[in-house]
């Protein structure tokens, strides 16, 4: 079918953009210029973004089966007709993706979907197995009572107790207990041993002697009659499925906690926006039919439908359910919003940015999924573990049975039976297998809730051995909101040029110190010349033409790149220093025209973060592309004893990796481009959420507030969630040890009882569910 599609990746002509046609795939409207479109059968398709058009052009046939409708403003295409199909995942083994719901082939598990909806049907399992509990229970209660009291009530003679369990037992075995037997026999078929080829064999094995026993009494010896009757263990096969039922039930339930998290940030988002049209007019519309430079009202009490910019009123915006800080922010014209925060008092007009997958709270919705999906390094030791631990569960079942059959008391082999089932039930790699990734789902939920996105669970498990922290500067330390402070000029220049040089230039820049003197100058009105040609310096400045005029524009190091004499405006660029102010010096056709001037507030909590990451022995150093002196005095005031200035992205990088090979473990805080080289070096890459999308793409954490205290929070909630797993594991490891052992009859010598397989199936249900249960214990922790 490829060749029947031509791609286009270019604007269309207008003939095409009349169509006004939606995205096929999304269903979202498609505006000018058209980026992305295809050509199938001779129909022309538009696309909002390449992830739809690759859909596209997998699956033609998928988004073609109907019409498209042209006119959407009238007749908008339903949600259910534009959900894509959900994709299902196993909380053991992410890797395994299904299009729908099942078990999963290595594990047996049952799959969840890899991104919740808000309004989710009950789980299809859950509603099945609790049908399947509640029918059987009954018949579990009468067929044991019969075994257990059944000769002393007198109610039934010899061998026709064993029939009338066998009618009871059997719908509760075959009925109730089918799914476990189907998984049981999946496991055998993927040569991929778990917990169900375990409870199959130990079921099967105990129900089958009893049918045999029932009904071919004369096979056996002698030393099997029981009053009258050869022992049966119909109540033992009955009693573990309607145990192990109700033990799914709980884990079932228990686990669809751990994606409250994400359902609750899915629920913030409104599902309505004011549009104030064209003509002024003002309509309550969807949110998916809000589009980028849409002009929307926001009154007080209301959420903010999208990401934007306020271009109308002021008012304090409640951003605490993203960024975790609880005390609201005022915006007033030029500020950012985000959508989902809540407006408190104010009426605000906004513009439109951002908008459905663009918006903050999509990606953060985004992060906190993969995060839950990702494998801790500590899994794969489980994983190891688990691979060879049913193989020896079932090796020990049979030496226990064959030990008990040959050298036991008699009975033996009923001995022999009754401990090799018990081995099979209380074995549980389920326990050992969720371990890690419950805590994983718990603790990214938890730390989305307080502004802290991991990207995946090895940052998780890594934050919390660093022991050496670099940070930057400008927008990690400070606000990475630039004031403009003033600008002086050499003889030959006046300073009013250099500033509008100077801007002129910026105005390609992405740096806050550029925006700064963007703004400046346009508030002195200076009319701005648009560069001819632009560079940017790697991080020490950046260079081009302006009205033919050959200008750099940074700090000392891209001067003495250029070979620029700076010795006449040196000694009052190091006085400014040494007020905490930044120095940027301009050129012109390589002569020294002058500096400018830019402070940079410090962030109110950041000393207290880096105070409390030092008591916690945690070494600070700054690291950037600012003056040495400016640096330097920053620092001082910070506490910070180690300093690095002027330094470039790769000497970030340079300086990420001489400390690793000192066996330092080591994270890197930063928020510009020229940050993301030593973002991704690191340990843990530390990205602040006011920074650029190449810091965050770069870094395994982000800080959606973009505050160190947050690497606190991080670093806090990573201690409990790595205790957590050790718990988990540890006592997955030591239920086994203890509890296979126990189930063999190595105590029978010394105590004269042996473990009931029923008893060994309560263990081994619990044991599943304790490990939920204490990792949802995560919720409650308290990181501030």
């Amino acid at each position: 079918m490829p060749n029947a599609i031509s791609h286009h990746d270019q604007t269309l002509p207008a003939k095409v953009l009349d169509q006004g046609l939606r995205d096929p795939v999304c269903g979202m409207t498609v505006t000018p210029p058209i980026k992305f479109s295809e050509t199938y059968q001779g129909q022309t398709y538009q696309f909002c973004s390449l992830k739809c058009q690759e859909k596209f052009r997998a699956e033609p046939q998928r988004y073609t089966a109907a019409p498209l409708d042209t006119d959407h403003s009238s007749h908008p295409v339903p949600a259910a007709e534009t959900q894509e199909v959900t994709e299902y995942t196993c909380p053991m083994h992410p890797e395994i993706r299904r299009p729908g719901p099942g078990t999963c082939p290595k594990c047996g598990m049952t799959l969840e979907p890899v991104m919740p909806v808000l309004e989710e049907e009950e789980n299809p399992e859950f509603k099945d197995f609790t049908r399947r509990f509640w029918w059987s229970l009954p018949l579990t209660v009468i067929v044991t009572v019969l075994a257990m009291a059944g000769h002393s009530l007198q109610l039934f003679h010899g061998a026709t107790q064993n029939w009338v369990e066998l009618i009871l037992a059997t719908p509760v075995t075959l009925w109730a207990g089918w799914p476990f037997f189907v998984r049981g026999i999946d496991s055998i078929r993927h040569r991929s041993p778990n917990m169900w080829t375990l409870i199959g064999l130990g079921t099967a094995a105990a129900y089958l002697y009893s049918v045999a026993a029932t009904i071919f009494p004369q096979s056996f010896p002698i030393t099997f009659m029981q009053e009258g009757r050869i022992g049966v263990y119909f109540e033992a096969a009955a009693v573990i499925i309607s145990l192990t039922l109700f033990g799914q039930m709980l884990e079932l339930k228990a686990r669809s906690q751990t994606s409250l998290a994400i359902k609750s940030l899915l629920g913030l988002s409104p599902k309505t926006a004011r549009r104030i049209n064209a003509d002024g007019k003002e309509e309550d519309i969807p949110l998916t039919h809000v589009h980028k430079g849409d002009h929307l009202r926001v009154r007080p009490g209301e959420k903010v439908p999208v990401d934007g910019s306020v271009l109308e009123g002021e008012s304090a915006v409640d951003e605490s359910m993203l960024t975790g800080e609880p005390v609201p922010v005022m915006k007033r014209s030029g500020d950012s919003l985000i959508g989902a925060t809540l407006n408190t008092h104010g009426s605000l007009v906004m513009e439109a940015q951002k908008i459905g997958a663009e918006t903050m709270l999509s990606q953060i919705v985004q992060m906190v999924a993969r995060a839950q999906r990702s494998k801790a390094p500590m899994q794969r030791m489980a994983d190891v573990v688990a691979g060879y631990f049913v193989m020896g569960v079932i090796a020990i079942a049979i030496l226990t049975l064959l030990g008990w059959g040959l050298f036991g008391p008699e009975p033996g082999w009923v001995f022999g039976l009754i401990n090799a089932v018990a081995v099979l039930i209380i074995a549980c790699p389920c326990a050992l297998g969720l371990a890690t990734p419950m805590s994983i789902m718990v603790s990214t939920g938890k730390a989305a809730s307080m502004g802290v996105l991991f990207r995946d669970a090895g940052a998780i498990e890594n934050l919390c051995k660093i022991d050496t922290l670099i940070v930057d500067k400008t927008g990690t330390l400070t606000e990475g909101r630039p004031v403009f402070h003033s600008v002086e000029a050499t003889q030959k220049f006046v300073a009013n040029d250099v500033l509008q040089l100077a801007a002129s230039l910026d105005q390609g820049s992405e740096h806050p110190l550029a925006h700064a003197i963007v703004d400046h100058a346009l508030a002195e009105n200076l009319v701005l010349t648009k560069p001819e040609s632009f560079e940017s310096g790697s991080g020490i400045g950046v260079s081009g033409l302006v009205d033919g005029k050959k200008i750099q524009l940074g700090n000392t190091a891209l001067m003495e790149e250029a070979e620029v004499n700076i010795s006449s405006l040196k000694s009052r660029a190091e006085q400014l220093r040494l007020e905490g102010i930044s120095i940027i010096y301009l050129a012109v056709d390589g002569i020294l025209a002058g500096l400018l001037a830019v402070s940079d507030p410090i962030k109110p909590t950041s000393k207290e973060a880096v105070t409390k990451l030092k008591a916690d022995h945690v070494k600070i150093i700054m690291a950037t592309g600012d003056g040495l002196t400016t640096a330097r005095a920053v620092a001082k005031e910070m506490g910070i004893e180690e300093v690095h200035g002027e330094v470039k992205p790769q000497d970030k990088e340079r300086l990420v990796a001489d400390l690793q090979k000192m066996g330092r473990r080591v994270a890197m805080a930063g928020d510009g481009i020229n940050d993301a080289p030593a973002l991704a070096r690191a340990d843990v890459g530390i990205a602040m959420g006011t920074g650029t999308d190449v810091a965050m793409n770069s870094a395994q954490l982000t800080l959606v507030k973009g505050d160190l205290m947050g690497i606190l929070r991080a670093r806090a909630l990573s201690v409990a969630t790595v205790k957590n797993m050790r718990q988990n594991l540890g006592f997955a490891f030591v239920y086994n040890s203890m509890g296979i052992p126990l189930a063999a009859g190595l105590l029978y010598p010394l105590t004269g009882h042996l473990l009931s397989p029923m008893i060994a199936a309560i263990a081994m249900s619990v044991s599943s569910a304790s490990v939920v249960f204490n990792a949802l214990r995560l919720r409650n922790t308290h990181v501030d």
